[in-house]
């Protein structure tokens, strides 16, 4: 097994390699501006840092979210690409899920990334592997409280959530990413990876959906969000 993972839902540009056992090797730059100009350089690091080539990789695994729509898109379009290209299967993972499984903690928390619009996007989860409830959209004051917080989405807003609360890591790793993954396959068959691998219409936008992508799905974005562009209405009669 050979995991190319990357993530590009947040600020972090994050690609690494696993191979079944640990992460081989990994590159995260934190730049929100740039992700579609940081991705490629960094997966072609860490397949020469590893002395693998495309050919050589199993499974391609991105991140989907819940991000902004221009981030998502970079990932999200690179794994479909990569995954064609390589004659391998393309998975999605849960931003969100990534982030708890760096978590260093035992019980029950709140993993929190950046919305924009003064928001967040987070999850409740039991421990690092069971997400219980999310991912969400929300205020930052309207998150559960007394819950530790992991995330930049927490650290932004640590004077509405509470300083003592915010946990680390802030933003997602990739080798975390392709570590959950690849744990997950390596309980699949061929035929169960291939279904799960199947990319339906649509995408994911609502809170029901987002929730049946535990742990492994397709290469789908979770947006949470309507899009800000809307179809025009009917032009308003002018009166004299």
């Amino acid at each position: 097994m050979l995991v190319l993972a990357f993530d590009t839902a947040t600020p972090a540009v994050t690609a690494a390699l696993h191979d079944g056992e640990r992460v081989v090797a990994e590159s995260t730059t934190i730049d929100a501006r740039r992700h579609g100009e940081l991705l490629a350089p960094a997966v072609e690091q860490v397949l020469r840092e590893s002395g693998a080539t495309l050919r050589d990789v199993t499974a391609i695994v991105a991140g989907t979210g819940p991000g902004p729509y221009t981030g998502l898109r970079v990932g999200l379009m690179t794994a479909t690409a990569l995954a064609l290209t390589a004659g391998v299967p393309a998975f999605g993972v849960c931003t969100l899920d990534a982030l708890a499984y760096a978590a260093e903690e035992s019980g029950p928390f709140l993993v929190a990334t950046d919305a924009r619009r003064k928001e967040v996007f987070w999850a409740r989860y039991g421990d690092p592997r069971t997400r219980l409830d999310g991912p969400r959209v929300d205020r930052p004051h309207d998150l559960p409280g007394e819950l530790p917080v992991i995330g930049a989405g927490g650290a932004m807003y640590a004077d509405v959530i509470g300083a003592d609360r915010i946990r680390g890591p802030l933003h997602p790793s990739a080798g975390a990413l392709a570590a959950l993954a690849a744990g997950r396959l390596a309980t699949l068959s061929e035929e169960e990876a291939a279904e799960i691998a199947r990319v339906p219409e649509g995408r994911v936008d609502s809170v029901e959906k987002a929730r049946e992508l535990s742990v492994l799905g397709p290469p789908r974005p979770i947006y949470l969000r309507r899009p800000d562009a809307q179809v025009p209405g009917t032009p308003k009669r002018v009166t004299a």
